[in-house]
């Protein structure tokens, strides 16, 4: 039943405990170290991140970015979106993001924009489920 799970904020100085998640996330490719480093960078501009949790144990996320942008003015971005593989198709996701749209409003947002991986079949499905629509390309040059 969706009303078991609890869906907040998670305080800046607890948000190390995304990182497993985000490791799986990333399929443990990034090291935990470097997930540390890049989170502390993160914080400092802003970064936040909903949670997701069944009792105690956090089960799923869904960072925040709020951005400006001349084409569309102040939007959120939800980033690194998580759930574990055994919640998922549980309701947790749809919790997640309507609670992160409701916050969208609540500060003035515009729209709400994300980037998902051409590969991420079951992610493009359920963004689009919600509502998303493929607007563009998001590319990557590395440096």
């Amino acid at each position: 039943m969706l009303t078991e799970f609890q869906i907040g904020f998670i305080p800046k100085e607890n948000m190390n405990e995304i990182l497993p998640l985000v490791q799986m996330l990333n399929n443990y490719k990034i090291p935990v170290e470097t997930l540390k480093r890049r989170l502390q960078d993160m914080l400092i501009d802003g970064y936040q991140c909903l949670g997701a949790y069944d009792k105690d144990e956090l089960i799923g996320i869904c960072g925040i970015w709020v951005l400006n942008k001349l084409y569309v003015g102040k939007h959120l971005e939800p980033d690194n979106v998580f759930v574990l593989p055994e919640y998922r198709s549980s309701g947790v996701g749809k919790l997640m993001l309507d609670r992160v749209l409701n916050y969208a409003l609540e500060i003035g947002c515009n729209t709400s924009e994300i980037n998902c991986y051409i590969n991420n079949d079951k992610g493009i499905q359920f963004w689009d489920s919600q509502g998303y629509k493929a607007i563009g390309y998001h590319m990557q040059k590395v440096l």
